[in-house]
This record gives C-alpha cells, sequence and structure tokens, in this order.
C-alpha cells in the first residue's frame, strides 16, 4: 500500500493497513517521512519515502506576515521534492511489489504506483479518501462549488483530484519507469477499482458511477486503549466540553493575525488547540487555551462542544461521526467541498475561506454551532455513520476485487 502528503493522507491507509492484517493478510505500507509514526505505533510494517514534504511547508514563527510568494515558494518546492523523489520511490516499492499478490496505492503517490503495477503486471486498487469518478451529480472537488448543468459537472473532472495529481507527477512517474523497466507505458490497467473512504451519509453514491468504484465509508484509525496525559484529562474535567481547533498541514500558513481573530472570537471560552505541522507555541495563546501533542480525534472529539477545522477529508469525518457540529474554514484542495457536504447536512455554517477569517463572522459560525438545532442534527448524523464499518467494507472489496482480477 502506497500513499504520499500529511498526516491526513496516511492515517486511513494505516486505519485500513489494521483492518487488512486483522484480517490475516501481510501488508506493507510506504508513506511520507513525517507520517509514519503512527504506523508503528499500531504495529504496520513501514517504510519512509524519499523527500521531506514537511520541511517544503512555511513554518516559520507565526508572528512573521505570510505573503503570497511565500505561499507560491512552498508549491513549487512540494512540487520539486515529489517530482524528484518518483524515482527513488519507485526503486523501493518495486522491491517489495514483486513478491506481493496486490498493489494498493493513494494520492500523490498513485501515478508512481500505478505504474509499478502495470510494470509487474499486478492487480491494484485505487484509493480516494475524496470523489475523482467523474459524475453528473456534482462538479469536482478540486474546483470551487458549482451550480452546473450535469454535463459540465461531468467536463469538470478533468481537473479531478486525480487527473490533477497525473497531470502534475504522471511524467516523472513514466520517465522512471522507463529507467527502471526499460519501457514506456505499454500495457495500461483497464477498469481500475476505486474504493472511497468517505461515508455516503456526506456524499451519496453517484448514479452513473461504474459499478467498480465503491463508497466504503470512513476509515478511522482504533484508538485501543490509549489514555489522554494529565494535564489533557485534568484540563476536561475542570469544566464544560471545550472548542477544539485544529489545522493539520495547513497550520503551517497560520499567522498571529489569524491567532487573535480566533481568540477574540472564542472570548474566554474553553479551547483546545492542536498546533500540527506549525511553530505555534503555547506562549502565543491565551490561558483558556490548551496545547495538544497528538491525540487520537476519535476519543478527543466526542469530549469537544465543537470542531473548528480545515476541512481535510479526515477530520470532517471524524468530527461527524463524533456527533458534534463542525466550523471548517478551508485553503485549498478538497477542503472546500468537504465544507460545503457539512454545511449541506446542517451540521456547520457556511464557509469562510481560512485565510478571510475575522473575530465578527467566526463569532457568528460558533454562534451557529452551538443552536440546538444543529447540534440534534449532528447527533443524528454520527449515529447514522457510527453503523458505517468502512474498514470492512474495504478489506472485504479488496479481498473480492484482488481474488478476480488474479484470475
Amino acid at each position: 500500500m502506497v500513499t504520499y502528503g500529511s498526516e491526513g493522507d496516511t492515517r486511513p491507509l494505516v486505519a485500513l493497513c489494521v483492518g487488512l492484517i486483522e484480517a490475516g493478510h501481510e501488508v506493507r505500507l510506504f508513506a511520507e517521512q513525517s507520517t509514519v509514526g503512527s504506523a508503528r505505533s499500531h504495529g504496520v510494517p513501514v517504510e519512509a519515502l524519499a523527500g521531506d514534504i514537511k520541511s517544503t511547508l512555511p513554518a516559520t514563527d507565526p508572528s512573521q506576515e505570510l505573503r503570497g510568494r511565500d505561499v507560491i515558494a512552498a508549491i513549487r518546492r512540494g512540487f520539486r521534492v515529489i517530482n524528484g523523489s518518483t524515482a527513488a520511490w519507485m526503486s523501493a516499492v518495486t522491491e517489495h511489489a514483486r513478491g506481493s499478490d496486490a498493489m494498493l496505492f493513494a494520492g500523490l503517490a498513485s501515478p508512481m504506483a500505478q505504474a509499478v503495477a502495470e510494470a509487474l503486471r499486478k492487480p491494484a486498487i485505487s484509493l480516494w479518501l475524496q470523489p475523482t469518478t467523474p459524475t453528473r451529480e456534482f462538479s469536482s472537488p478540486a474546483l470551487p462549488s458549482m451550480n452546473l448543468p450535469g454535463w459540465l459537472n461531468r467536463v469538470s473532472y478533468h481537473a479531478s483530484p486525480q487527473a490533477l495529481i497525473r497531470r502534475f507527477y504522471g511524467g516523472a512517474s513514466e520517465r522512471a519507469r522507463t529507467d527502471i523497466f526499460g519501457e514506456r507505458a505499454q500495457r495500461k490497467l483497464a477498469d481500475l477499482p476505486y474504493l472511497y473512504g468517505f461515508s455516503r451519509h456526506l456524499v451519496a453514491r453517484p448514479a452513473d458511477w461504474p459499478g467498480s468504484h465503491r463508497i466504503c465509508g470512513h476509515w478511522p484509525l482504533p484508538t485501543g486503549e490509549w489514555r489522554p496525559p494529565a494535564e489533557l484529562a485534568d484540563f476536561l474535567a475542570a469544566g464544560p466540553p471545550p472548542i477544539y481547533l485544529g489545522f493539520g498541514a495547513v497550520s503551517s500558513f497560520m499567522r498571529q493575525k489569524g491567532l487573535a481573530a480566533i481568540a477574540e472570537a472564542l472570548n474566554g471560552r474553553r479551547a483546545l488547540f492542536y498546533p500540527g505541522w506549525s511553530k505555534i507555541t503555547a506562549a502565543q495563546l491565551p490561558s483558556n487555551f490548551l496545547v495538544l501533542g497528538d491525540t487520537p480525534h476519535a476519543w478527543l472529539f466526542p469530549r469537544t462542544s465543537m470542531v473548528i477545522h480545515h476541512g481535510g477529508a479526515g477530520t470532517t469525518h471524524t468530527a461527524a461521526r463524533a456527533g458534534i457540529p463542525s466550523i471548517p474554514l478551508p485553503v485549498g484542495a478538497d477542503q472546500f467541498f468537504w465544507a460545503g457536504r457539512l454545511a449541506a447536512a446542517g451540521v456547520s455554517p457556511k464557509t469562510v475561506r481560512a485565510t478571510r477569517i475575522d473575530a465578527k463572522s467566526l463569532a457568528a459560525m460558533m454562534e451557529f454551532a452551538q443552536r440546538d438545532d444543529v447540534r440534534a442534527r449532528a447527533k443524528a448524523l454520527g449515529a447514522a455513520m457510527a453503523d458505517e464499518n468502512g474498514i470492512a467494507c474495504a478489506v472485504a472489496a479488496i479481498e473480492n476485487q484482488t481474488a478476480r482480477m488474479s484470475i
């Protein structure tokens, strides 16, 4: 199983690996070096892929203003890391893939891993955390939400997550394939099965998707016997459920102005803050904030009153499954799509771009999230999602698909 990206890309696949191991399979995961800790802590054999995507982000002192050219430079660094590491990825993955029965791959690593599967003639399954199969029912989640006619919705998938990844990184994968296997793409995997790790309660399965493209449900990491550190346990016990704030990898784009707006909107209310890949410390936050280390969201979110987050697929689903309201503050990629899905479900206010946040608008969003009807809808959504077993669904689908493709 191969992926590349932030914790939000790796952790759902770690959960899927755990499910496969518990079902009696041998699995090896390849992932970005900053994210392999979750695999190791859950007993999943893992290897770090070359390149440090975390180092490309503008994680400078949050008191320094972030300029547009800083963001552009970070994006360019990311392109260089991924394209420059593709050949090393292919060599490392190929060594183990030769003796494997099947390959599964996700996200930024998909072009490279698919090229390996094609060259080795291995059964393969594509894993996604956001819709990338063209449909008439809604536009590509990689684009701003648009109310389009059905045919234009399908056209928008020329800029689907999969299409964009292949456009940016497919060339490096084909060059590496030629160098390693001595051939161009002479064989393409036909009718590649897709498994989606999101909930049908947030995205109903489009009627025009192929039968081999399946929505399994959320892939959450098991919390096991995790116990909170004393500081967190004491904080939770000392008052009403706090507000959680965490923005994953994109927290590295947060600056003092945004932190000040959040603090003003909270107006002294108890809050938990996870700094993610940023350099934000407790010294930069008011005393009503507790700064967290790595904490399982599935354990923590049911103990909070609402979750303010970036709209990543994993955080979106964990908050929804916990039965609490969300306030998504998206930055880019598919985050606007998930923010829209939460708003459509009535469990979050309408989207405000994180870079445009101010204390007044955030306070209004928090008032929305505190309404009784919103909390009731969130509780009902969480109960519905709790009936899904996305891991079991995916494991069964992987077993069936790989057996069929091996014949």
